[in-house]
């Protein structure tokens, strides 16, 4: 087996650098910021396929990360944070089926839509709760024998195998500008006793959603495309938490503990792919996930994991 060197400490990182070593692979994983400091510790973490395209493929990454999900709510369960969910997706005006309705299991349209509304559907997700998902993962990959280093990488190493997670980073150590940030601002809220999650994405800037966790709600928020302000803003956190007690009134007086910012790493599509590099190294390049990180990990992963294989 290989040694194999992975950029990136979130979602998409740890997540490739597990089933990496699960595969008997020798794993390292080297990043400027460490998983909590990531965007991935800002993610609501509701599985939904957002921002990330081409459409077939996220949809086969996404069934794949949704049947895996379902299968840690079970073996892991409250350790890894994950816990699956019943909710709704409102919409102000009729549409099709979403292109990802085939990872679902469960999908039904609403038959009677709340005023305001005129579609909707609901469906059972996941729900990651990132706070305790992260350091899960990294202790799953120290099981296995694998490490996490921290470096303020220039350009990507020179090892022989690379794995390429670097979200926004991947600008400049992949050199690729196609590769831009789409800010989220979200606010976390005491736990009310809320158990179904809700969406209204009619709002292409301002996506309105409430994700209840076992411990909070993370209410959010914005999709501010090319934005690199990672201070929260607050009369945009008025209008967040003002749209979100609309859309579900049960929210309405929960104590605020605190604001996030996190930077989607968005790209045309996702970049999943090997090349050689300039020095006869390869690299497997996995980035580009928008706001779908940990709805396409696990699929993305496996990928990877075959790539490198």
């Amino acid at each position: 087996m290989a040694s194999v060197t992975v950029v990136g400490a979130g979602v998409i990182g740890l997540s490739c650098a597990v089933r990496l070593a699960e595969a008997g692979h020798e794993v390292r994983v080297l990043a400027r910021e460490r998983p909590e400091e990531t965007t991935s510790a800002v993610a609501a973490a509701l599985w939904y396929p957002y921002l990330a395209f081409p459409a077939e493929r996220v949809t086969a990454w996404s069934t794949t990360a949704y049947r895996e999900f379902a299968r840690l709510s079970e073996t892991a369960g409250p350790a890894a944070g994950i816990s699956v969910r019943a909710g709704t997706e409102l919409l102000r005006e009729r549409q099709p089926d979403p292109w990802w309705k085939p990872a679902v299991p469960d999908f039904a349209r609403l038959a009677d839509p709340p005023p305001g509304y005129e579609d909707g559907w609901r469906f059972a997700a996941p729900v990651i709760d990132m706070a305790v998902y992260l350091p899960w993962l990294r202790a799953r990959l120290e099981e296995l024998g694998g490490g996490l280093g921290h470096a303020e990488l220039t350009r990507l190493p020179a090892d022989p195998l690379v794995v390429d997670c670097a979200g926004l980073g991947a600008r400049e150590l992949a050199a690729d500008p196609s590769v831009a940030p789409v800010r989220g601002q979200v606010i976390v809220l005491e736990q009310v006793g809320l158990d179904e999650w809700c969406i209204d994405d009619g709002d292409a800037e301002r996506p309105c959603y409430v994700v209840p966790r076992t411990n909070d709600i993370v209410v959010g928020g914005t999709a501010q495309q090319g934005d690199w302000n990672r201070e929260p803003d607050a009369d945009t956190a008025r209008t967040i938490l003002d749209r979100a007690e609309a859309m579900v009134p049960a929210i309405k007086g929960a104590r605020v503990l605190r604001h996030k910012v996190g930077l989607r790493p968005a790209r045309p599509t996702v970049r999943l792919e090997a090349e050689t590099a300039a020095g006869g190294g390869r690299i497997v390049h996995c980035y580009g996930h928008g706001g779908a990180g940990v709805t396409l990990s696990w699929g993305c992963a496996d990928e990877v994991a075959a790539l490198v294989s």
